[in-house]
């Protein structure tokens, strides 16, 4: 057998070629066009090249290329302070939009802070500190113009929930703020390690299916821990499951309070309006942006000139007033507790990250510029980290606030500060205004925050689309709802990867056939029109290759063999297996061994094999297994189907 020449097999049409390959003493088949392996690099360049796709796929260094060291090392500078590349060219026509933007989201920002921070189990003066550090830290770190900063009520669910499990917030509050500070610290300093590291593609493991169902179910939990505070509840279990709170709520009736609930369904169901006046007419986002604070204003006056205290209407109490003071000998590494700040670093990190980088770059879509993934996780990373020395909590990009900061018209990140110097204003001046809040109100709040989060279009679109999908959704929302919130991510994240090892290992593998009066091949199952050519079979593998499939491939294919030859044509025999590479892009040492194993199977059942447009990788390693293995002829490689076939056709013995 003729063993590969080292850059392709070049060959010729040569219909005087009547003899079967392979034979001794026969010429090779002729072809008319090339397989080509391709060009030669050597093995640090393929690493080079390889770790460049995966670390670097932007490119984030091409405006460095040619540069003088001056003008690279400003480069640098404004990469990682992206704020020195805008300022300059801030103008004062600008200011009038972030103003707008960033007093109405403030509107929004501060009784969400607040409210966030109950959810968390925190002291509110917390919620509200975390919605003033950390927007001017992202408004110099961050790249994105439009997202707003802020707490989120998914993070602060999980961190309330998973601290509470080591910690009482209410019998210990000092010990579980240190731990919420320093859960904070891990979050952050996980963060920024994915940007710096360039490891952002870890959180695509978070597909869209399953943050639907996670963040449907997320949304469902929380409203439900709401109605210890819309019935006026005292006694309410700490976990998070939808069993063991209904179970709270039924054997709580005797402190529900009739005060209590018509407060709260009256303001629920004002938000709840202004919101669908919003989504039906966008121009009026302004009013729903509004309505959280004046229903805030407007509940407090009440309770304060009715003292509606007095009649079971919880409220807040006193706050101090004042801004946010260092927290950094707050942070708690005791052995004790440092597993479970780390583990709820990790879940609320991942979360905050994954929503912060979604909403970034859904709005930077809109408005025609592209944010750097990587560089965003830094700077989330990094405001969490200064956020835990300063008293604050878990913050991220939140959806609600940036949706509000966009319809407002904010230019830059300035927005956000005019944002923080608000809240910063409440916290100096406004606090004791806060005392009269009830507690309903909030509870209503977070209701109508995180309703939008059920987002059941998309499921039922998931639903339509693919089935197994919607069952990787339902499954993380039922997870959520019934489990546990993190244990609902696992599930719904480990059938998201099961399904990507599944495809792995059980690669789709199709019988090719002709459409008729042309050279197109086609699957047979999906082209009706297509037909068999008789003796052959035409496989086409729209997978890699590599060791976690190649039993199975070998397996089928053999399983193929012994059906054609059973129910074979008496005109014609089986006599050739056509193996269609194009959609194989890589291959390894296993794949190699599996076509040599899968050559001497089939020799065995008085069949050859033939390989059709190899490509890249595959190609090369084809051709040094040939010259170490000799496995392969000029007879079995060539560049498309239909010159395979018609080269082969007049080899086809005929059946007695």
């Amino acid at each position: 057998m003729d063993g590969a020449p080292h850059n392709g097999i070049d060959i010729c049409n040569d219909d005087n070629s009547d003899q079967r390959p392979n034979s001794p003493g026969m010429e090779a088949v002729a072809h008319k066009y090339k397989v080509l392996a391709p060009p030669k690099q050597s093995t640090v360049k393929k690493i080079k090249w390889k770790l460049k796709e995966t670390f670097f796929p932007d490119d984030p260094f091409k405006n460095f290329k040619g540069q003088p060291a001056r003008k690279k090392f400003l480069l640098a500078v404004k990469y990682f302070f992206p704020i020195l590349d805008w300022l300059p060219r801030y103008k004062l026509s600008m200011f009038k939009s972030d103003l707008l933007a960033g007093l109405t989201v403030a509107s929004l920002a501060i009784p969400q802070g607040i409210s966030y921070a109950k959810l968390a189990n925190l002291p509110p003066i917390i919620g509200l500190y975390s919605s003033f550090i950390p927007p001017l830290v992202y408004a110099v770190l961050g790249s994105s113009r439009g997202l707003a900063v802020g707490p989120i009520s998914i993070a602060s669910l999980i961190m309330g929930g998973m601290l509470s499990e080591a910690v009482n917030p209410y019998a210990d509050p000092a010990l579980f703020l240190q731990l919420a500070f320093t859960s904070t610290l891990f979050a952050g300093v996980f963060q920024a390690s994915l940007g710096i590291l360039r490891l952002g593609f870890i959180i695509d493991f978070l597909s869209k299916a399953t943050l639907v169902g996670f963040m449907a179910g997320a949304a469902v939990i929380v409203s439900l821990q709401q109605l210890k505070g819309l019935l006026g509840i005292t006694h309410f279990p700490k976990k998070m499951g939808v069993v063991p709170v209904m179970k709270a709520v039924v054997r709580t009736t005797n402190e529900w309070s009739w005060q209590t609930i018509l407060m709260g369904a009256c303001f629920l169901s004002f938000l709840l309006f202004t919101r669908h006046l919003s989504i039906k007419n966008p121009k009026l986002f302004w009013i729903s942006a509004g309505a959280p604070l004046a229903s805030v204003i407007i509940s407090t006056l009440f309770v304060f000139i009715f003292n509606a205290q007095d009649y079971n209407i919880q409220v807040i109490g006193k706050l101090k007033s004042g801004l946010n003071g260092p927290s950094l000998d707050r942070l708690l590494f005791d052995g004790t507790y440092l597993g479970v700040t780390m583990e709820t670093g990790l879940v609320t990190g991942i979360i905050a990250l994954t929503e912060g980088v979604a909403v970034g770059r859904a709005f930077a879509s809109l408005n025609g510029y592209h944010i750097d993934g990587n560089k965003e996780m830094m700077a989330i990373g990094l405001m969490n980290i200064v956020g835990s020395c300063t008293s604050c909590y878990v913050t991220t990009g939140t959806f609600s606030r940036s949706a509000v900061n966009h319809n407002a018209g904010c230019k830059t990140p300035i927005s956000n500060v005019v944002m923080a110097i608000t809240v910063m204003v409440t916290l100096l001046l406004l606090m004791p205004l806060f005392a009269y809040t009830p507690n309903a109100v909030l509870a209503a709040i977070i209701i109508s925050a995180v309703i939008g989060l059920i987002d059941i279009q998309t499921a039922y679109h998931i639903y339509k689309m693919d089935k197994v999908d919607f069952l990787v959704c339902i499954s993380g929302f039922l997870g959520v709802i019934f489990i546990s919130v993190q244990g609902g991510l696992g599930i719904s994240v480990g059938l998201s990867i099961f399904r990507i090892l599944f495809q792995i290992t059980r690669p789709k593998i199709a019988i090719l056939g002709n459409i008729q009066g042309t050279d197109i091949y086609r699957n047979l199952h999906q082209y009706k029109e297509a037909q068999r050519i008789p003796g052959f079979i035409i496989l086409s593998v729209e997978a890699p290759i590599n060791f976690a499939n190649t039993n199975y491939l070998h397996e089928r294919i053999r399983r193929w063999i012994e059906e054609e030859q059973t129910a074979e044509s008496k005109v014609t025999n089986l006599q050739y297996i056509i193996l269609d590479l194009s959609s194989v892009l890589t291959v390894d040492t296993s794949g190699i061994a599996f076509f040599m194993d899968l050559k001497k199977t089939i020799a065995k059942y008085g069949l050859q094999l033939v390989f059709v447009n190899p490509v890249g990788e595959v190609m090369e390693k084809l051709q040094r297994a040939n010259k170490l293995h000799d496995f392969y002829g000029i007879d079995s490689l060539f560049l498309t189907i239909s010159e395979a076939v018609i080269s082969l056709s007049s080899f086809i013995k005929l059946s007695p």
